[in-house]
């Protein structure tokens, strides 16, 4: 089964079981289309009974866990779903180490990580003479992600790099 991180339990909230998890995606609502997700180090699935949302975490009820002192020594594990094969969907991981290329520029470097950003995401960028630039995640700069090629096609405008 592939796994991909979607978050980390960083609190409890209130005594009947609920938990913080602070999300590792700007789509948030993601916890709400899920049915269950797992918990590190364990191979059960979390049935999600309830989602809600305070400041920028998911506040999340599962099914089976009805108080503070049944969820409480899960604190700090990572969450995670199954990877999805959805069409136009890319994941940070597919991505990082692909080459980016500028239609006029050439090769410019490498994708190092993926910052996120409210605005809009940012390339972390290792160009090819060692420095590190980042690259706005918009439509105006990010043309196309060709991971069978292992390229990310960019227009940067002057001065960018």
């Amino acid at each position: 089964m592939d796994l991909i991180r979607i978050g980390k339990i960083v609190n409890t909230q209130g005594l009947k079981g609920d938990v913080r998890i602070y999300p590792d995606t700007d789509y948030v609502e993601r916890f709400e289309e899920l049915d269950y997700v797992y918990v590190e180090g364990l191979d059960e699935k979390f049935i999600i009974e309830k989602v809600r949302y305070k400041k920028n975490l998911a506040i999340v009820k599962f099914k089976g866990y009805d108080h503070i002192n049944d969820i409480e020594k899960y604190k700090n594990r990572i969450v995670y779903t199954e990877k999805l094969e959805l069409e136009d969907r890319v994941y940070v991981e597919d991505i990082i180490g692909l080459k980016i290329v500028d239609h006029k520029k050439g090769e410019i470097g490498i994708l190092e990580d993926v910052l996120q950003n409210p605005a809009h995401d940012l390339y972390l960028v290792k160009t090819n003479e060692g420095k590190e630039v980042l690259i706005p995640v918009v439509d105006d700069f990010v043309e196309e992600i060709d991971l069978e090629e292992g390229i990310i096609h960019v227009t940067l405008i002057e001065g960018l790099l």
